[in-house]
């Protein structure tokens, strides 16, 4: 999934469409992008600790040979010379898988995707929680959350909407969004979404004479 490139105009069209969806519907609907839903500190580290690990247990498995290579450093060598470039062996090799693990994106290569789907749906439900989406009057919010480097996206609905509405109208609406990003059409298919979910609310939570806009309409971008 590309870096989406979101410019003004993309903003404003993201936000008129928004304000069309919500006039069809009582319900409301939030769009939320964000570049990584966690930092894989965890996973970084075992990464980085594993490997040196590895390192070090080669090292045993090659402790003659290794001998004679650190010999041929010193002249007055002593076998501990050898276990001491075990470990500052281990020491740099750590090291530099860390920070390897680091590097942007390279997340995706060592965090299990079973991980980065907890991630990702656990930073959606917290702005969830943060954007008042829980909180209207008819719990008729949804919240579209695109999560860039985990590639993932997540649409969160509130519980009177989940009781009328089906896993597969999400998973349709979810589906085509992902094609889309991928093909680089992050706004008119984060667009399309919303005049997706637009439709799903007006079948079931048709607008009101006296409805209001409780929430934002334009995309927010959230720092990680």
């Amino acid at each position: 999934m590309k870096a989406p490139h979101v410019s003004e105009a993309d903003l404003k069209r993201i936000e008129e469409a928004v304000a069309r969806a919500e006039k069809k519907t009582s319900g409301e609907i939030a769009t939320a992008l964000i570049e990584e839903s966690s930092d894989y500190a965890l996973q970084e580290v075992f990464f980085a600790l594993a490997g040196g690990a590895l390192f070090y247990f080669i090292g045993l498995l090659c402790y003659g040979p290794l001998s004679l290579l650190v010999e041929r450093f010193f002249w007055d060598f002593k076998p501990i010379y050898t276990s001491l470039a075990l470990g500052a062996g281990f020491i740099l090799v750590t090291g530099l898988l860390y920070l390897v693990a680091n590097i942007p994106g390279f997340d995706r290569f060592i965090v299990p995707k079973a991980i980065m789907a907890r991630e990702v749906n656990r930073r959606a439900a917290l702005h969830f929680m943060d954007a008042g989406l829980f909180d209207t009057r008819d719990r008729t919010g949804i919240l579209i959350f695109v999560s860039r480097r985990e590639q993932r996206v997540e649409i969160m609905a509130d519980k009177g909407v989940n009781s009328v509405v089906d896993q597969r109208g999400w998973d349709e609406i979810l589906n085509k969004l992902i094609e889309g990003i991928k093909a680089d059409r992050f706004t008119d298919s984060l667009i399309e979404a919303v005049e997706s979910c637009g439709n799903l609310l007006a079948d079931h939570f048709p607008i009101k004479d006296d409805d209001t806009n409780e929430l934002s309409d334009g995309l927010t971008i959230l720092e990680d």
